[in-house]
């Protein structure tokens, strides 16, 4: 599998980018907030930075990734019995910004975490991937990714009703590449345990439309 996979479907699992070792010991690194269902707000760490780099290495991903991407976010996500959350079929539209900007492409400004947002044009979007690593065993049971394929390529979601679904599963180290403009979703785990999810955003260097990346690495 490589780039033109996800051109195509919009999404790519692969079977193994770090070792279950690597990921015990990262998730001790993570911050530990009682009944939180994640943050959005890791680059900055400095294990977060190696972390990136040691991705890079990764052959399977250096070839789906553009040469000059640059890591722009890093969001945790985590499922416990406590914290047992679903979300429906969506896209990732909005991106970290520096600072507002007049253009009228850019809509849906709003602040999480003390980070402006903003979503985009489709053409800054088309132009991103993002990389999920699972920390933990990800099977049907504990609420994975639900993905629709192809549906990156299409307008409104509504024209994705009725299509085909795909369970994203895989152990400890595996990963899921995908368009943010995929549409995905995740249910409410049927066998609730602990599993944390790295969300990591890539993107060229450089914006359009005068909007610059709140950080890169």
């Amino acid at each position: 599998m490589d780039a033109r996979t996800l051109t195509e479907h919009g999404f790519m699992v692969l079977p193994s980018v770090m070792t279950r070792q690597e990921c015990e010991r990262l998730c001790s690194l993570l911050p530990t907030e009682n009944g939180a269902a994640g943050t959005r707000n890791l680059l900055g760490q400095s294990w977060c930075v190696a972390m990136v780099d040691r991705l890079r290495a990764v052959s399977e991903v250096r070839a789906v990734l553009p040469p000059v991407s640059r890591a722009v976010q890093c969001s945790l996500f985590v499922k416990t019995p406590r914290t047992n959350w679903s979300v429906g079929f969506h896209r990732d539209l909005s991106i970290p910004v520096r600072a507002r900007v007049a253009h009228s492409g850019c809509a849906g400004w709003s602040e999480k975490e003390g980070i402006l947002y903003t979503q985009p044009p489709r053409d800054v979007l088309e132009a991103l991937v993002a990389l999920r690593v699972n920390l933990d065993d990800c099977g049907p049971d504990n609420g994975p990714l639900r993905v629709i394929p192809g549906s990156h390529k299409l307008g409104h979601p509504l024209e994705s009703a009725g299509s085909r679904e795909e369970e994203c599963i895989g152990p400890a180290g595996s990963a899921v590449v995908l368009s943010p403009l995929l549409l995905h979703a995740s249910s409410k785990a049927r066998e609730p345990k602990v599993r944390r999810v790295l969300h990591f955003l890539f993107g060229p260097p450089l914006l359009r439309y005068g909007l610059r990346w709140k950080q890169s690495v």
